[in-house]
């Protein structure tokens, strides 16, 4: 159980940042290492909130490495929480981008597609942003109870 936070603690903004493999291992382990991280944070595996991250950086990671994929190069997963909010944010160095507007659903019997759909769906708020000097990020926040 955390103790109360109190004004001075009110500021605090906790950072984790982690490069990862762009293979279907390093996703997993994105995912993981996730929701290590929010345990530690004081959100408990199992919690909504947890579960919700789960989700999301799962969905963001194997976007990462399946469609953001460059040969050599990692994706990187950065978690950023403040008071309020819990930011996640996904980057991969691929430079091509969708906007946030194409979460059209899939054909019915399409194998994928829904993703961005879930992300929707989940996030208070996310967007697709340049990285730079090369690649893409996709930033999603969550307003935390």
């Amino acid at each position: 159980m955390q103790p109360p936070i109190t004004p001075q603690q009110a500021g605090t903004v906790r950072v984790f940042t982690q490069r990862f493999s762009s293979t279907r291992l390093g996703a997993r382990l994105a995912r993981h290492l996730a929701l290590h991280q929010l345990h530690a944070w004081g959100v408990p595996h199992g919690s909504d909130v947890s579960d919700t991250v789960g989700l999301l950086v799962a969905e963001l990671a194997a976007n990462a490495v399946t469609h953001g994929r460059v040969p050599g190069r990692d994706f990187e997963l950065r978690l950023t929480r403040t008071s309020p909010t819990l930011r996640i944010e996904v980057s991969d160095t691929r430079g091509e981008r969708r906007p946030p507007s194409h979460t059209a659903p899939p054909p019915p019997l399409a194998d994928g597609g829904r993703g961005l759909l879930l992300v929707e769906a989940l996030a208070d708020r996310w967007a697709v942003l340049d990285r730079v000097p090369v690649g893409k990020t996709v930033r999603v926040e969550l307003d935390l109870p």
